[in-house]
């Protein structure tokens, strides 16, 4: 008879090769997602897509509405002096108050200042397209443009987490650029959940059809400890 041998050791080599076994209790910090936005075609057949514009009726309006007022109100003002009428009150004390008025006082810098800071932001608007909530979807056709809204986009990501086994809460944050998932998983091994994730998730902002497709964050933890 033989005697039973015992197992072998694994050498020092295999112990380095073989996976470490998750830690079950932490959050795991980073995405081990196979998902590369570059991968996705940025642009269908239809050509570039770019961000919407926004028409900005209400700053516009406002705007118009002050400066036409205003304007209108100098005018009068002028024509009646020209005609032999003494100006309106209001335009004798502003002209009394701006010759007194120094131009190193902090009354005079502050309006200065405030006036150029609602002139850069005007000029902003006026050269950034705006809707930064609406996301551009891919031109499969030239004469058709479309967009989904970050707060929809997010909803969907939500559901395709859901779907995952072992998920009990989902929350989602779409960029334009990232979308950060981070959810929490009550049972199964948070490696496994994460993969999970990473695949459903993965799958959904490629069917999104966005033209510029955000990167993809992961973050899985177990849920609070109730007492």
């Amino acid at each position: 008879m033989t005697e039973p041998t015992e197992p072998e050791q694994p050498t020092a080599r295999e112990q380095s090769a073989r996976p470490a076994r998750p830690v079950l209790e932490l959050d795991q910090s980073a995405s081990a997602s196979a998902y590369d936005p570059a991968s996705v075609p940025a642009d269908g057949h239809g050509g570039k897509a770019g961000r919407f514009w926004s028409v900005r009726r209400v700053p516009a309006g406002l705007l118009a509405l002050v400066v036409v007022g205003g304007a209108g109100l100098l005018l009068y003002d002028i024509a009646a002096v020209r005609a032999d009428r003494p100006a309106m009150q209001w335009r004798r004390v502003t002209a009394d108050r701006l010759a007194e008025w120094r131009l190193d006082e902090v009354a005079v810098l502050a309006a200065a200042g405030l006036a150029v800071l609602v002139g850069i932001w005007l000029i902003v608007l006026a050269v950034t397209p705006g809707l930064r909530a609406l996301l551009p979807m891919r031109r499969d056709q030239a004469h058709v443009r479309a967009g989904l809204h970050r707060e929809a986009a997010a909803l969907v990501l939500r559901d395709r987490a859901m779907e995952v086994s072992g998920v009990q809460s989902v929350r989602v944050r779409m960029r334009r650029s990232k979308a950060s998932v981070r959810a929490r998983a009550h049972f199964r091994e948070l490696d496994a959940v994460r993969a999970d994730l990473d695949e459903a998730l993965g799958a959904g902002l490629k069917e999104l059809g966005l033209a510029r497709p955000p990167a993809l964050s992961v973050h899985v933890g177990r849920p609070p400890k109730k007492g």
